[in-house]
């Protein structure tokens, strides 16, 4: 014992470079901070985290079993900080409410903005969002919460922050500097723009701190306020919001509802995990595979998965279907069941990387209806030249493997016919179901995968059975 606790004081210096890098959180200091924990070494514990910020710890969270989580979660006690709980996966979070207890996890979570509030209690069952709701402390945060809930999911009216700060436009910069150090208490945490508001309070031009702190006392708002902002409707798409803010290159952006007046903000740390959640969630649609998998139960996992698992069975039937019609050819000549794979295989890798292009170009409002034709055109030409090149390799190789010239130009054809169809397929198919209102990202794997598959087995098999039997 007396050995573990040496050598975590002294490797214990070597952590501290953690204050200075942004640099993941190293396992064998996660293995040090279990093992100072263990040993009872309540100061040392407290110097390892006292280096981490919220999400480092929230990180460390994550990385444990259940066991060392729940030793860390008791640690930590009432010093597991709101923000630690916002950076948690939803599962890890409810392992934290049936370890603190559901009174002492709303005390914490209550110190939050009311939009960071609302991202916690929107993975919540709707029975359990309601029975929070009413656990909440204050009255006034109770009602911005539940009136953010009753916007659709992923909208600017989920998103937005409802603290903002506002003046007239005809107060001067010495005035409006003495209000932000009067109100100092209540503005929020990080202030990105300060918006002029009319009698009406709709938002009539935006003032950034370095403006104001570059101009004299005596100016007046409106002479230097800018009015060429843009303003976000309550109901727009938090994909549009992110989109609006890269084109415009937006800090922050004022929220409207349906008469003009502001009833919030959003701001480039919105924006950030914004796309963050849309990038993760269109890569694991692809894969046909939920963003909880990592911390979800074995049974809510393979729930989650069999959908997409059954339907690639049923794909998988329709391929081996093709490939029984050729039976008897596969029987008379083993050389096709042999290059058979590599057709198909190279389809779907072809069909895949313009897949992938073209859902994040759709993601992006790259492809319009302007350039569609464009893109289709350049995808068949990529498919078409790949698949010249690729021809002459695979049927040099299988003309000289099985001495048979005949064949190797056949599967050369294949690869051709094969490549045009599989890049041809990777843009139209997410075209066409962005058009339909399906999202590309869900169901364009599977149908590729299809076309890919039944269409180069048929091709290569079928001129295989004409020419070589």
């Amino acid at each position: 014992m007396f050995n573990s606790i040496k050598k975590i004081f002294a490797q214990r210096t070597d952590y501290k470079k953690l204050k200075k890098e942004i640099s993941p959180v190293p396992s064998k200091f996660i293995k040090d901070l279990i093992d100072s924990i263990n040993l009872g070494l309540i100061d040392r514990t407290d110097s390892f985290l006292a280096d981490l910020s919220s999400g480092e710890i929230a990180n460390i969270i994550e990385q444990l079993d259940s066991s060392d989580r729940k030793k860390l979660i008791f640690f930590l006690g009432s010093k597991i900080g709101p923000e630690i709980i916002l950076e948690l996966d939803k599962d890890i979070r409810n392992e934290i409410i049936s370890i603190v207890g559901e009174h002492t996890f709303l005390d914490i979570v209550s110190k939050l903005n009311t939009d960071d509030l609302i991202v916690i209690l929107e993975d919540l069952d709707v029975d359990k969002r309601g029975q929070y709701l009413k656990l909440l402390p204050k009255k006034s945060q109770r009602e911005l919460v539940k009136k953010g809930l009753k916007f659709p999911e992923d909208t600017a009216g989920r998103i937005m922050a409802t603290d903002i700060v506002s003046v007239s436009a005809s107060w001067t910069i010495g005035k409006t500097l003495k209000y932000l150090r009067q109100k100092k208490e209540i503005l929020p945490e990080n202030i990105y723009e300060v918006y002029i508001l009319d009698s009406k309070r709709r938002p009539i031009g935006t003032l950034n701190l370095n403006t104001i702190v570059r101009s004299t006392s005596a100016t007046v708002v409106k002479n230097i306020m800018n009015t060429q902002f843009k303003t976000i409707p309550i109901d727009t798409d938090q994909e549009e919001i992110a989109l609006g803010f890269k084109q415009s290159n937006l800090i922050a952006a004022p929220v409207v509802d349906k008469f003009g007046k502001i009833v919030g903000q959003i701001t480039s740390e919105d924006v950030i995990d914004i796309i963050e959640e849309e990038t993760e969630e269109d890569l694991l649609r692809l894969s046909g595979v939920q963003s909880d998998d990592t911390y979800s139960a074995v049974l809510k996992t393979i729930q989650s998965r069999f959908g997409w698992l059954l339907i690639n069975l049923f794909t998988a039937i329709a391929a081996s279907f093709v490939i029984g019609i050729f039976e008897s050819s596969l029987r008379q000549l083993v050389a096709l069941a042999i290059l058979m794979p590599i057709v198909a295989s190279m389809g779907g890798n072809a069909g895949t990387q313009t897949l992938t292009v073209a859902v994040r170009a759709l993601a992006l409002r790259e492809v319009t209806r302007a350039n569609a034709l464009r893109v289709i055109g350049k995808e068949f030409a990529v498919g078409t030249i790949n698949g010249i090149i690729f021809a002459v390799i695979i049927g040099s190789v299988a003309a000289y493997w099985f001495q048979m010239p005949l064949l190797g130009i056949i599967i050369g054809a294949a690869m051709i016919i094969n490549l045009m169809v599989a890049c041809l397929s990777g843009i139209l198919i997410p075209l066409i179901l962005d058009k339909t209102g399906i999202d590309p990202a869900i169901a364009s794997t599977v149908v590729l995968t299809t076309i890919t598959d039944i269409f180069g087995f048929f091709v290569f098999l079928g001129l295989g059975s004409i020419y070589l039997l």
